[in-house]
């Protein structure tokens, strides 16, 4: 297993890792299995979706916050029940195959860290899975 953190800017923001874990997956040299990303933070996430337009996680953010409001009479004292809701809805990890080395993904599609409850430095594990 493997890890890194991400170091967000802001409260809400969608940060694209793809490279970062292709590249553990190169250092690795598997060449066929599974890549499990995986955030232990209760107040984040990790999801799939399209990166070539970056209106999309902007997109995804505002409709969120439409669905799960910053303040709408939670009990939760901290102050962040939006964000744990969050991240319960949008989960803290993927699974993706490994195929050729390759991540297999879609032509438009990334990585994504979520960010609910930021600016915050936050941590990512990447499991690898050999199937050879």
């Amino acid at each position: 297993m493997k890890h890194f953190t991400v170091k967000t800017g802001s409260r809400f923001e969608m940060t694209d890792i793809t490279d970062r874990v292709r590249s553990i997956l190169m250092e690795s040299k598997i060449k066929s299995g599974i890549c499990h990303v995986f955030t232990p933070h209760t107040t984040a996430a990790i999801t799939i979706n399209e990166n070539a337009d970056p209106d999309v996680p902007k997109d995804i953010i505002m409709e969120l916050d439409k669905v799960i409001p910053l303040n709408d009479n939670y009990r939760h004292i901290e102050g962040n029940s939006a964000a744990h809701i969050k991240s319960s809805l949008i989960g803290a990890s993927e699974m993706v195959i490994i195929e050729k080395g390759k991540l297999v993904l879609g032509t438009w599609q990334s990585i994504f860290f979520c960010e609910f409850d930021g600016p915050r430095t936050r941590k990512v594990l990447v499991k690898l899975v050999s199937a050879e």
